[in-house]
């Protein structure tokens, strides 16, 4: 390696040590983001209000309501005087759910008929209405074989006895933490390049640079590779904290992780490095990064599932890189992924990376001509 491109790369990385705000932002935000995210972005549904209208008023109903208010999802059960009362208890958003008892439930459940309780859910909060009701099935699922075999009857409700693979303790920490791993390593990578070329130039001191004995290739090489050891430190630190303090396992191959994450860290850069060949303050850097980062955070499938995706944006989601590691990162942690299938996203990676770098070359070239 040439000495001055050296140069370059030491004084890429001294230039973010000393900028205090700098400092602040790689060091400490992803630290705070890993710790607090991963309790804050949970899919698991605890402390729900939820309003009951009983209109049986039997040993049976009131049976029924216990087993709820003795759940630690439901933090509050609202009792209804009559039908009148639900619509506004839902649209005041006073409780997610209402569980309406009808007036024959415990003489259906005596004459050994299908007794039905409706559910009222608010939609407006569709993933958390979703599992209120898988907890509520739940609960009535199992009185319902309890009042079934103290019938007497022969055939009760078959019992759905659920098992889950790679996190056995449902634990919603192992599963929010290798997607929050990718989506912080992508903030990382891409903020320190894309603020790299835009900070010289704020600064003034890119005029500077050019004339340096360094080509135009060269000087966006020295970036990358600061860029690059930047990122690699963060999120080993990230991932430390991820595996020694939040207790996440790490079932597969940290080798071929880190392999997979210098491929998707020279993808990421590439696109930080356009962005900033194409900014002239730093402001604009920031915009344009999160101009990238929100859709493509939301297409990863950290959030929503690609397969819940229509066909097309299916397609579409293929040219975002940050999907093709969540995969990645995901299954390293907590199933050992095969290597076949890591190959299957790790080429694609590369494909993207050669894109974007070649691209951020093109651009910073034609710029600086």
């Amino acid at each position: 390696m040439r000495t001055a491109l050296w140069s370059l790369i030491v004084k890429e990385l001294l230039a973010n040590w000393r900028d205090r705000r700098n400092r602040v932002i790689l060091l400490i935000a992803p630290m705070i983001q890993v710790l607090v995210f991963s309790f804050a972005a949970t899919q698991e549904v605890k402390n729900v209000p939820i309003a009951v209208l009983d209109q049986d008023r039997s040993v049976l109903s009131r049976e029924l309501i216990s087993r709820f208010e003795g759940s630690p999802q439901f933090s509050e059960i609202i009792r209804l005087a009559n039908v009148a009362e639900i619509a506004p208890a839902i649209d005041s958003r006073e409780a997610l759910a209402v569980l309406h008892i009808g007036q024959d439930f415990s003489r259906r459940l005596a004459a050994r008929q299908p007794a039905q309780i409706q559910l009222l859910l608010d939609g407006r909060r569709s993933n958390a209405a979703q599992v209120v009701q898988g907890y509520a099935v739940e609960i009535v699922d199992r009185m319902n074989a309890e009042v079934s075999e103290l019938g007497g009857v022969r055939d009760p409700p078959g019992l759905v006895v659920a098992r889950t693979w790679f996190n056995p303790n449902s634990d919603t920490l192992w599963s929010t933490v290798p997607g929050l791993f990718a989506v912080l390593t992508t903030s990382v990578a891409m903020m320190v390049s894309a603020l790299s070329v835009a900070r010289e130039r704020e600064l003034g001191s890119f005029e500077q640079l050019l004339v340096s004995p360094l080509t135009s290739v060269e000087i966006l090489a020295g970036k990358a590779a600061s860029a690059l050891l930047i990122a690699v430190a963060e999120t080993s630190t990230i991932m430390l904290i991820a595996m020694y303090v939040l207790g996440v396992p790490m079932e597969g191959s940290m080798l071929l992780l880190y392999a997979a994450m210098l491929v998707y860290l020279l993808s990421i850069i590439g696109i930080g490095l356009f962005i900033s060949a194409l900014a002239s303050t730093q402001q604009q850097a920031i915009i344009g990064s999160f101009m990238f980062l929100a859709p493509a955070i939301l297409l990863s499938g950290y959030a929503t599932p690609v397969s819940n995706m229509p066909d097309w944006l299916q397609t579409l989601t293929l040219l975002n890189p940050v999907r093709h590691f969540v995969v990645i990162a995901k299954g390293s942690f907590l199933k050992d992924l095969p290597i076949d299938v890591v190959a299957a996203h790790l080429w694609p990676l590369a494909l993207i990376a050669a894109a974007t770098l070649s691209a951020a070359t093109w651009l910073f070239r034609f710029k600086t001509a």
